[in-house]
């Protein structure tokens, strides 16, 4: 008997191993093979140098000590990356649960129990007192996978976990650089800060002094009002910034999870340490590693899988109920002299004419349909995301130094402008138009500064965020 359970249990198995999806074939990527070229985008030989994000970590890209523990906060206290963590943890157990169901589930029940006969009931020399003991094992209906249901599930459900593992890296590049960009914005504000604050003191000491002119005499009202103007402003902006600062603060501790000590900020962007110049190569297949890509990937398997599920659902659903029992009058005797059963009692399930059934085959492909095109544009968009970081990648150097010497301009002008003023051979109005073009001037450089560092982030995310 123990023969037969054996060859039984063998042929499920190697009947069982077949499946009904289609084969997954990759579709090819609708992007092109190369990164855009031209004027804004930066040539080939000069970005050969620059490290690729497959080979980059995010120790290599972020330099800056502080930003590194803040990112390392972020990684530990968030909650958002916490709940990602937690799901995929959710998800895998359900994808055991999935695999669980190709085994069969066995149940072993045992009985004992005593019984004292009458005298008048029995033989001579037959004991008063019997005791009985049993036990049994069974596997309550385990359907066997001859057509690959079960299997297809359970694929689809190994996909799904996947996913959501891809899905728990996508959340943790974004969280990164997200980090990396409230940190570079705090500290551009905190710059922006520091010049309203200065350029309202500078202001200040010159109405000062234009005022004792008018109360002297040598200045005009017109004069003292104008003067007026850029004091007010940076004295507007001293408090818009106190207030941006304060929310950039905020925005960060939430992303860290944690308060943020005051000891890792910056109080400008002159003090961050240079990220690593990072290049995708040369091929767009890069894209292909990245965490959202990947994810759509195997959300596409899984609708494969579940083909093979709906075409399953048009054949039999055999399943099968074994159980072999033990008894004895003595338990010494249980497992040795013991009297022993088995029953085996197959069930089939067989489909009927059901339109539900063919409509859910047709539901299931066009599902895998809406997977491939959700795929392909997980890829376009992803092209278009590094296109537009190479295009500013290969432009803001230049804007750099172009406001740069913006800066240096207005500055001499200002400068000559006063000197005129104080000469008295022009009016104040040429020192106020002038001041407030350095004024400007002076914004838009931290301004292009935190666009080139954020550029650069940006980057490093839409890439893939390399390793850890």
């Amino acid at each position: 008997m123990n023969k037969q359970m054996f060859f039984l249990l063998a042929g499920i198995f190697l009947l069982g191993g077949c499946t009904l999806a289609p084969k997954y074939t990759p579709p090819k990527a609708p992007i092109p093979a190369q990164w855009p070229q031209g004027g804004a985008y930066k040539a080939a030989q000069e970005v050969a140098g620059a490290a690729t994000v497959p080979k980059l970590n995010r120790q290599e890209f972020f330099a800056d000590p502080k930003l590194q523990k803040i990112i390392k906060m972020a990684l530990d206290n968030n909650r958002d990356l916490r709940l990602a963590a937690l799901n995929v943890e959710k998800v895998r157990a359900l994808y055991d649960i999935q695999r669980a169901e190709l085994l069969p589930s066995v149940n072993a029940t045992g009985a004992g129990g005593k019984q004292r006969r009458s005298a008048d009931l029995i033989a001579p020399g037959e004991p008063r007192t019997v005791e009985q003991y049993g036990v049994n094992l069974g596997i309550a209906a385990w359907e066997i996978d001859f057509f690959g249901r079960i299997r297809s599930l359970k694929e689809q459900a190994l996909q799904e976990y996947l996913a959501t593992e891809q899905a728990r890296r996508s959340a943790q590049i974004m969280l990164v650089s997200g980090v990396a960009e409230g940190y570079l914005t705090l500290a551009a504000d905190r710059g922006n800060l520091k010049l309203a604050r200065s350029t309202y003191e500078t202001q200040l000491s010159a109405y000062d002094l234009i005022q004792r002119q008018y109360e002297l005499g040598l200045a005009t009202e017109l004069d003292l009002r104008r003067a007026q103007i850029p004091v007010d402003t940076a004295r507007g902006d001293v408090a818009r910034f106190m207030r941006q600062v304060a929310q950039d603060q905020n925005a960060l501790n939430l992303l860290a999870g944690a308060p943020v000590p005051e000891d890792l900020l910056l109080t400008d962007l002159n003090r961050v340490a240079p990220l690593k110049e990072i290049s995708p190569g040369l091929s767009s297949e890069v894209l292909l590693n990245r965490p959202d890509i990947v994810a759509a990937e195997h959300q596409l398997k899984g609708a494969y899988a579940f083909i093979g599920v709906a075409r399953a659902a048009l054949f039999p659903r055999i399943s099968l109920t074994t159980s072999v029992g033990t008894a004895s009058d003595e338990l010494s005797g249980l497992f040795g002299s013991g009297s022993g059963t088995w029953n085996f009692a197959p069930q089939i399930a067989m489909p009927i004419f059901d339109s539900r059934t063919w409509a859910a085959l047709r539901v299931s492909k066009a599902d895998r349909k809406i997977l491939l095109t959700r795929y392909e544009k997980t890829i376009q968009t992803a092209f278009r995301e590094v296109a537009d970081a190479l295009a500013v990648q290969g432009t803001i150097d230049r804007q750099v130094a172009a406001q740069k010497s913006l800066v240096h301009a207005v500055a001499e002008t200002y400068r000559l402008s006063k000197e005129r003023y104080t000469q008295g051979i022009d009016s104040y109005l040429g020192v106020l138009d002038a001041q407030r073009s350095l004024y400007a001037a002076q914004q838009g450089l931290i301004g292009i500064r935190l666009a080139k560092l954020t550029s650069q982030v940006r980057l490093y995310a839409v890439l893939g965020g390399g390793g850890d």
